[in-house]
């Protein structure tokens, strides 16, 4: 990847003498231009009552590295016996099985909160204290306390810390807000510890909502041009209020260095999963026991849906909670629990967020009619334990299929099973290979390829098992073809179409 440095350089403006007196001669009124109404003159005040109430945190890791003995500084004329002698010699001490261990620590560099000052509760990333063994907090005074992590969770990034002794120290704690009161412009203060250098302000407004960056399976990131750097992450970032209205996670960096589009994670995901995590010390997420996928044009088209909008059903886990309320495969989720869906990747989010046990309606559309159902929302972390999250990616025998990765067209594939039939709805006389497995950005799913989808043929050749189209496929590509044609089942529901998929090696000579 090229990148592009921009260097705006001062230029000399050469005026003549005889021009440069009356230029100074000249009297103009000084124009002051007036801030609009609800823009602070200064951020100073805002600053010093928050500050307090930001922490740097610094986690340590403790890894092992071998103990090289000491290596005599000898030098030998070129060519001399002794210099082969005594480099193979040092070879095998440095691989000796015996040699000593020292600890040496890893320490990494972030940011928090406190949110309960009575109880010395931080918040911070989980990818800033990630596998630490120890965890320290320097307040705003440089007071150093000991942390232990009570919470964590992968899935938002989220973390939460509790100081020792809190009583004995004078905390100051902020809130949460509404991030769903922001607007695009508003302005916001982002506070941190960017490179390790303590404490520092930043501002700037919000610059896009609800951003997917494909960091997990909730994203709704705030946008942000609020410098942030490495060291920001876990930091918050206020309204004018003074609350909470993000957590400062990722930046979109080119150079490794702020470029002015910063995320943050919106207060109202992060707050649920902070109140878990301090409660619990691990996440409880509501769960419906389906796999999704985004309602196209061409899908609304053949489905006969008046509206884009609302989450596919592309499969339903064996007796998770959806099958057991009569949701099938093909529905369309329009409505969960009373709140509507204008696009996929808000039914995650929403049912995350529902009581385990919650019995709510789920209104959907099957065979172009408007149904409604009622499922008692699962936990989703038992599921996980359970194995029942991986049965819905077509696993047999309770096992993970691995499947048979054609890596030159970015799928995987596996033969028809059973529980595949039962997970992904295909009917009986179906025959062919399942798609399990598909890159987002491959050409296969440009083309419409989706998981649940059955391939039947493969270069017009009838294909029964993953290692006929294997087979047909390297023949294809040996023939030094660009794409492969396939015969392609739409989940095994009769909707046949052809598709020609290009090979990655022939989408890299395109580009060159």
């Amino acid at each position: 990847m090229k990148h592009f440095i921009l260097l705006l350089c001062a230029t000399t403006l050469m005026i003549p003498v005889s021009a440069q007196a009356g230029f100074f001669d000249k009297k103009e009124e000084t124009k002051i231009v007036v801030p609009p109404a609800g823009a602070p003159l200064s951020f100073a005040d805002l600053s010093e009552k928050l500050s307090p109430a930001v922490v740097n945190i610094s986690s340590t890791q403790k890894t092992t590295q071998p103990q090289q003995p000491e290596i005599p500084d000898l030098q030998f004329p070129p060519g001399s016996p002794f210099e082969d002698f005594f480099k193979d010699f040092m070879q095998k001490q440095q691989g000796f099985p015996g040699e000593q261990q020292s600890e040496v620590p890893m320490t990494s560099l972030g940011s928090g909160f406190i949110i309960d000052a009575k109880k010395g509760l931080i918040v911070t990333n989980n990818h800033v204290v990630k596998d630490a063994d120890e965890v320290r907090v320097t307040l705003v005074d440089n007071t150093i306390l000991d942390a232990e992590i009570i919470g964590k969770d992968e899935k938002t990034d989220m973390a939460v810390l509790k100081v020792k002794n809190p009583k004995k120290h004078k905390l100051t704690e902020v809130s949460f807000g509404n991030s769903d009161e922001m607007r695009v412009g508003d302005w916001v203060l982002a506070i941190g510890n960017p490179f390790g250098l303590g404490g520092t302000v930043t501002q700037g407004i919000i610059s896009a909502r609800k951003r997917d960056i494909n960091a997990g399976p909730y994203d709704d990131f705030l946008q942000t041009d609020a410098s942030i750097n490495r060291g920001n992450s876990g930091g918050p970032m206020f309204n004018l209020k003074g609350e909470v209205i993000g957590v400062n996670t990722a930046i979109y960096s080119p150079s490794g260095g702020s470029v002015g589009i910063g995320f943050a994670v919106p207060s109202n995901l992060a707050k649920p999963v902070v109140m878990q995590l301090a409660e619990f010390g691990k996440t409880r997420r509501g769960w419906l026991g389906v796999k999704i996928q985004t309602v196209t044009d061409e899908i609304a088209d053949g489905l006969g849906l008046k509206n884009v909008s609302g989450a596919l059903i592309a499969s339903v886990t064996p007796k998770g909670p959806a099958e057991k309320a009569d949701i099938k495969a093909g529905d369309v989720i329009i409505e969960f629990n009373g709140q509507k869906l204008d696009a996929m990747r808000q039914l995650p989010r929403i049912v995350a967020e529902t009581a385990i046990g919650k019995e709510a309606e789920v209104k959907i559309i099957r065979d172009g009619k408007e149904i409604s159902r009622t499922v008692k929302v699962g936990e989703l972390e038992k599921a996980e334990t359970d194995g029942l999250v991986e049965k819905a990616s077509g696993d047999t025998d309770g096992k993970p299929a691995k499947g048979t990765e054609l890596s030159d067209l970015d799928i995987t594939i596996n033969n028809i099973s059973p529980l595949l039939r039962e997970t992904y709805n295909i009917p009986e006389d179906v025959t062919g290979v399942v798609v399990t497995s598909i890159k987002m950005t491959s050409d296969a799913a440009q083309k419409g390829l989706a998981i649940g989808d059955v391939i039947i043929e493969v270069n017009q050749e009838a294909v029964k098992d993953t290692a006929s189209v294997e087979k047909i496929v390297g023949a294809v590509k040996a023939e030094g073809k660009q794409s492969v044609l396939m015969l392609v089942d739409n989940q095994g529901q009769g909707d046949v179409r052809f598709v020609a998929i290009k090979f990655k090696s022939a989408e890299k000579k395109e580009t060159k």
